[in-house]
């Protein structure tokens, strides 16, 4: 339940329109839902600005179906992440509405009336990935951030051994207000791109690499000790995280004043 929602029913309340045993077994349930083997948080929503999200892996095919189909009785979006065919499969068949978004392994419901997006104009986010094999967890990145509202701009297949290919980017790398670097490797990606813009750099390592690349780790290393300023960095394969943080960040930016100096907070005149 979000907060409109919660308002309808009190003026629904209010107005005799439900009876006060109907307010009841609405609220309940609000701050949870024990269904055994989960508890649902439904008053998340109310808390953060976004329901609970489903981590498919180590789930059955059939508590996922049965946490989907409860979170959507009382949200107007629900998100799955790291699910499975057997789980898709299970969500489908109680609730054919479902988007499956085969690449991220997300499975995303809105309700129908529900605004798609936040924020009117280009998008706020860009996604930067190093190469095509860094796609499953760049589109994770992305799917996240477009189901809380925020659209992306997508960067694919730019990373450093041609750098060119990015470099021919930059502009719409310097008009996001948060730049997602998802790079596996040695993870150089994100420094780079940390060095190029003003906007934060949430950087993701990913397990794609060699066998010294040790399932992502020699990235995650690379990244957390970039010398370039203004980098945040995820676990390993977070593309959640990331698009999740993304999200936070660009609504931060969509709040601001957007009176910013283009030359930077430490830009210098003479007049001054």
């Amino acid at each position: 339940m979000d907060e409109q929602q919660l308002r309808t029913l009190l003026h629904d309340w209010r107005a005799g329109r439900c009876s006060d045993d109907e307010v009841m077994d609405r609220l309940r349930t609000l701050p949870f839902e024990d269904l055994g083997f989960a508890k649902l948080d439904h008053h998340r929503h109310l808390r953060t600005g976004f329901p609970e999200v489903i981590f498919g892996q180590g789930k059955t095919a059939e508590q996922v179906a049965e946490i989907f189909v409860k979170l959507r009785a009382r949200h107007p979006v629900v998100m799955a992440t790291r699910v499975d065919d057997a789980q898709v499969a299970a969500v489908l068949a109680v609730a054919p509405d479902v988007v499956h978004h085969p690449l991220s392994r997300i499975l995303t419901w809105h309700l129908p009336a529900a605004p798609r997006w936040r924020h009117e104009g280009p998008p706020l986010i860009a996604l930067v990935a190093a190469g095509t094999a860094d796609l499953p967890v760049a589109e994770e990145a992305a799917i996240t951030a477009e189901t809380i509202g925020w659209p992306v701009d997508r960067l694919y297949d730019v990373g450093v051994a041609g750098l060119h290919r990015l470099l021919a980017q930059s502009e719409r790398l310097m008009q996001a207000r948060v730049v997602v670097v998802v790079a596996g490797m040695e993870g150089a990606l994100a420094s780079v791109v940390g060095g190029l813009v003003r906007a934060p750099v949430v950087a993701v390592p990913t397990s794609v690499g060699y066998g010294a690349n040790f399932g992502g780790l020699s990235a995650l290393l690379s990244m957390l000790n970039s010398c370039a300023t203004g980098v945040a960095v995820m676990n390993i394969d977070n593309g959640f995280g990331a698009g999740y943080y993304a999200a936070l960040l660009a609504e931060m930016a969509a709040v601001a004043t957007p009176a910013i100096n283009p030359e930077g907070p430490f830009a210098h005149h003479p007049e001054d």
